[in-house]
Formats: C-alpha cells, sequence, structure tokens
C-alpha cells in the first residue's frame, strides 16, 4: 500500500470490491470479492471465482463478478447473467437470472428495486427486492439521433435482440430519475419514468458516471484517469491520474493489447462524500483521491497481473 495522504487525515472506512481477471483460461480464477480496510491498511479476499463455480456454457468470456449492491442484510453481486445474494459474511443465500440478462456490469438499488445493467442486450433490468424476482426492463433504443424507452418482460420469450449497440455499463438512480451510461451511448442519459434525454455529454470509454455535486464524476477510462466536471468555469474540475507501475513489476504484459487487460485501465468507482471519493485501476488497485485538494491519498494494490482489473467498488456497510 502506498501512502500519499501527507498529513491529511484519510477516510476511516472499509471497502468492497470486486475484480475480473481477462483471459483467464479453465482452471484459473476468474477474480474474485475482496474487503479493503482502509485505516488497518488490509486487504482479505472473501470469495474466489474459480471454476468451482462457473458455467462455462452459460457465461461469456468476461466471466468475473461485477457490479455491486445492499439491502438490509444482503448483499448482492453481479455476474455476466446472474445475480447472486449473500450474506455479510459471504455465505451464498441464492441467485437468480433472466434470459435478458447478459454482459452486466454494475447495478444500483433505488427503494425496493434493485437495478442492473444488461449490456448486451442494450437494456436495465429491475429485480424486486421483497418479491425477489426480475419483474421490470427496459430496453435502450436510437432513432434519428434520440433514445426512447421501450418497456419489456424480462422472464418471457420475446424481447430485445442481443446487438450491444450501446454497450450499456452503468446505472445510478436517486430522487431526480435515473441515469445511464456506456461506451457508446456518447454521455450521461437521463431517464425520468417516461423519456430518455441526454443529461450531459462525455467523451467515449466512460465508466461508472453519475451525478456528483453540481457536475458529473466519472472514470475516462481512454485517457486512464478520474474525472470531475462542473458546471462551472473549470476551476473546480479535475482529472486524477491512476496510478502508474514499473513495467519490469508487472505480470502478464503478453495480455496488455487488450483494451481492458493493461495498466492504468479506469473503472470503479466509490464516493466517500463531497470531496473524497475512491476509484479502481488495473493492475487490481484502489485510489483514494481528496478531489478539493487535487490529490491522490492512499492507494492500495491487489494483483500485479495486468489482466486483473477491478469492477465493482462500493464503500462497506456493515
Amino acid at each position: 500500500m502506498a501512502d500519499h495522504s501527507q498529513g491529511i487525515r484519510r477516510p476511516i472506512v472499509k471497502l468492497i470490491t470486486s475484480s475480473v481477471v481477462r483471459g483467464s483460461q479453465q482452471g484459473e480464477s476468474h477474480g474474485g470479492v475482496y474487503l479493503i480496510d482502509l485505516e488497518q491498511q488490509s486487504v482479505r479476499q472473501t470469495i474466489d471465482w474459480n471454476t468451482a463455480n462457473i458455467d462455462w456454457q452459460g457465461r461469456g468470456a468476461d466471466r468475473g463478478l461485477r457490479g455491486i449492491a445492499f439491502d438490509n442484510d444482503r448483499v448482492y453481486i453481479a455476474a455476466s447473467d446472474e445475480l447472486f445474494a449473500y450474506t455479510p459474511d459471504f455465505k451464498l443465500i441464492d441467485s437468480w437470472r433472466s434470459p435478458f440478462l447478459k454482459h452486466c456490469h454494475e447495478i444500483a438499488v433505488w427503494e425496493r428495486t434493485l437495478y442492473l445493467t444488461s449490456t448486451g442486450y442494450d437494456s436495465v433490468l429491475g429485480f424486486h427486492l421483497d418479491e425477489l424476482r426480475f419483474h421490470w426492463a427496459m430496453n435502450i433504443q436510437t432513432a434519428n439521433y434520440r433514445f426512447q424507452a421501450a418497456g419489456f418482460d424480462p422472464m418471457s420469450d420475446e424481447g430485445p435482440l442481443l446487438l450491444n449497440k450501446l454497450h450499456i455499463n452503468n446505472v445510478f438512480c436517486s430522487r431526480h430519475g435515473m441515469y445511464i451510461s456506456g461506451l457508446r451511448t456518447g454521455g450521461m442519459l437521463h431517464f425520468n419514468g417516461t423519456d430518455i434525454n441526454m443529461a450531459v455529454q462525455m467523451p467515449p470509454g466512460t465508466h461508472n458516471a453519475q451525478p456528483f455535486r453540481d457536475g458529473v464524476l466519472f472514470n475516462d477510462s481512454q485517457d486512464d484517469v478520474l474525472r470531475y466536471t462542473g458546471r462551472g468555469e473549470g476551476e473546480e474540475d479535475r482529472a486524477m491520474k491512476m496510478p502508474s507501475y514499473d513495467p519490469a513489476r508487472l505480470e502478464r504484459m503478453d495480455a496488455a493489447d487488450d483494451k481492458v487487460a493493461r495498466p492504468g485501465f479506469a473503472r470503479g468507482l466509490c464516493v466517500l462524500s463531497d470531496r473524497v471519493v475512491a476509484g479502481g485501476s488495473s493492475p487490481s488497485t484502489i485510489s483514494v483521491y481528496d478531489l478539493a485538494g487535487n490529490e491522490m491519498l492512499l492507494s492500495v494494490n491487489l494483483s500485479m497481473d495486468v489482466r486483473n482489473a477491478i469492477h465493482g467498488l462500493e464503500q462497506w456497510p456493515y
């Protein structure tokens, strides 16, 4: 662990993160779930996503665990096409599938629904947290440079085609509505319950976009930075660089031509306060930034395997 705080008090919190190992073969780990104690400077792996848990016929090439969310005493973690529920000590409770959940990325809870991005189907699915079933779904369509919302039954045999046109990778909900973004959405979309409109344009290749303060916070994965862009004159705008490593220390550099399996790929984002955020990068590293102070407070490295990339990142509530 590197500590760059220089006397600034770091947040006393625990984080939970999932990692994905790109290009893993049968017999190798595909990542896992980790608890990170920033105060104690410790990391504990709680789930190893290995061949014992992988249905090789049912999941795509990107087989690791992804988005993380919480509801009371349940920890929800998504895989490519399956939603898992665990106890806070990571005992598996149950899992659920929808025929229209494919290449899921991030998930989010709002009121009594857990929302999941179904990247392959250009959709967002809703899972009812009381009835424990997929009960809502919205396919995002484009026509004449406009976005349209088309509802469908996530458990039926009829629905959208597996096109992955927008590569939707994030959903964020608040009292202001649902915000959706992806690699090819052109920015962060806003769904008000009826219509979808562009809330803010962003560069291609973004992850984890969400409203923050007076603007938008996101990982600019093409430029390997975590960005905050406000509505003002730009004085508070930030571009926080991901940690860099000596290439001699990195493992599996033969995989570095993969778009994700390269050093510095920014993905995973967690807001800790109105000025402090945590972001993920590869090889799997969590960094904590003071946006107001425009500096990195600390970083925690989980692996030097360049294929090993952070995916989900949340504050641990238990």
